[in-house]
């Protein structure tokens, strides 16, 4: 979930919502019908008028799929986020087209997400990007790995941080804790990063301390 606040004036179009579901608390996925093609990694801006200030978010569905989804977690003093999780089914909002540069490719890759920055990896998994990926994601609770059901065949590629709840097989702390204790991380592949300005610039500088060369790390910050 990229998700920013826009002054530019873009063409937004409208949309019909066709489903909203709240998958933890506070935090929701919303469908509309696809009706443009995009490339996993990519944004879009809403709005719920197309005067209002717009805000971006990743798209969380594979570029195959019939509907768009997006997800995003309510923030009470938000400007878009308490509108959206009072949509219904067949509410009108407004949506660009797909836009960005943080790209998904068939190449190794390490993708890192806090929380609702997992959803462009969750579109690149879903447009069948899965070989070769080693999935880090953080979360406070146990409820934060959303769609953890998917990523489960990774298997070992697969590692959950945890900063609030102990529990047996998922670390205890944050990423670039994670990657602190790490004797090796490898160095073949580039390493996506998702989240927070204080999550990416964290992890970045934990890795870059691994030896990992700057320009094999790409990210996108969420405000």
């Amino acid at each position: 979930m990229l998700d920013f606040t826009g002054s530019k004036k873009l063409d937004l179009h409208p949309i019909k919502v066709t489903q909203l579901i709240e998958i933890a608390p506070n935090v929701f996925l919303l469908s509309f019908n696809r009706s443009f093609s995009f490339v996993p990694g990519q944004v879009v801006a809403l709005a719920m008028n197309p005067a209002d200030q717009y805000r971006y978010y990743s798209i969380a569905s594979g570029m195959l799929e019939a509907e768009v989804k997006i997800l995003f977690d309510l923030k009470p003093s938000g400007i878009l986020t308490p509108a959206l999780a009072k949509l219904k089914p067949g509410d009108t909002l407004f949506c660009s087209l797909p836009t960005g540069n943080f790209y998904g490719t068939a190449k190794p890759a390490v993708w890192i997400a806090a929380g609702t920055g997992i959803a462009p990896f969750v579109s690149m998994w879903r447009s069948g990007l899965k070989k070769d990926k080693i999935l880090i994601h953080s979360g406070r609770f146990l409820h934060s790995f959303y769609f953890e059901d998917e990523f489960k065949p990774l298997g070992n590629n697969y590692i959950r941080c945890c900063t609030q709840e102990h529990v047996n097989g998922i670390f205890f702390g944050k990423i670039n804790k994670w990657i602190s204790e790490q004797s090796i991380l490898p160095d073949d592949r580039r390493y996506y990063l998702c989240g927070s300005p204080e999550m990416v610039i964290g992890t970045i500088d934990a890795l870059i301390k691994k030896g990992i060369s700057l320009e094999n790390i790409i990210a996108e910050i969420y405000f």
